[in-house]
């Protein structure tokens, strides 16, 4: 029987490897999606590819899951860090699962000066809507979503050898355009309202930060992430 769900799970997966459910997935597959006993459901962890499982126990607070077959091998994004400023709740929410969906390894919420909505982050939420957007695209991988950081504190202990790619709207008109430097990199968004003028002068004179245009015309802040990750993984991601 084809599988109806996919569903993220932190048990090990492997060829009859049994899975406990919790309580609340329990309610997703038989209270909502009405599976039952002998039912497939498409199994992630991030780690070991999916798998199909079969249903061999359901009930209201739990259930077990027994894995068949390996359907999907793990298939690891690029190594790209994805640093964003928070904007309102629901679009950060649709930045997060934007940048699941597009092949980011790492989600860094950044504090910058004219972050409107830091106070309102929460890691925890951010993490789920990363998994959902796994669950929901066909991804075997599930990024980390780090809790908020001050941008300042997040630059001066960056690795050296990663890549910057800072889209910096003062550039607006200018052609798009990236240097061909293999190897990790990242790509940082700004608030709305942009990035600050001391902010500019520092990104500016880092050896490792690149300013990028986005195109002739002004973005918002959850649009420019999409924008920016088709830039990068055009140029130099595993879309090239």
């Amino acid at each position: 029987m084809a599988s109806k769900v996919r569903l993220y799970v932190e048990h090990p997966l492997g060829e009859g490897q049994s899975v406990p459910l919790t309580r609340e997935q329990a309610h997703y597959l038989f209270g909502v999606m009405r599976l039952g006993a002998g039912d497939v459901v498409s199994l992630i962890n991030g780690r070991d590819g999916e798998w199909d499982a079969s249903v061999e126990q359901a009930g209201k607070k739990g259930g077990i899951l027994l894995c068949q077959v390996q359907t999907a091998a793990l298939q690891p994004p690029p190594d790209l860090w994805f640093l964003f400023a928070p904007i309102r709740k629901e679009r950060t929410a649709f930045i997060v699962e934007k940048a699941v969906e597009m092949g980011a390894a790492r989600v860094l919420p950044v504090q910058t000066d004219y972050t409107q909505a830091a106070n309102r982050v929460r890691q925890d939420k951010l993490q789920a809507h990363a998994v959902e957007a796994a669950e929901q695209c066909g991804g075997t991988f599930v990024p980390p979503v780090d809790e908020l950081a001050k941008l300042g504190a997040i630059l001066k202990t960056w690795p050296a050898d990663r890549q910057l790619m800072f889209c910096d709207e003062v550039l607006i008109g200018d052609p798009v355009a990236l240097p061909d430097l293999r190897g990790p990199w990242a790509i940082l968004i700004g608030p709305e309202g942009g990035f600050s003028p001391a902010e500019r002068d520092l990104l500016r004179g880092l050896p490792f930060a690149h300013p990028v245009s986005l195109g002739p015309r002004i973005l918002r802040a959850d649009t420019a992430a999409v924008a920016a990750l088709t830039v990068w993984q055009q140029a130099l991601g595993d879309w090239a």
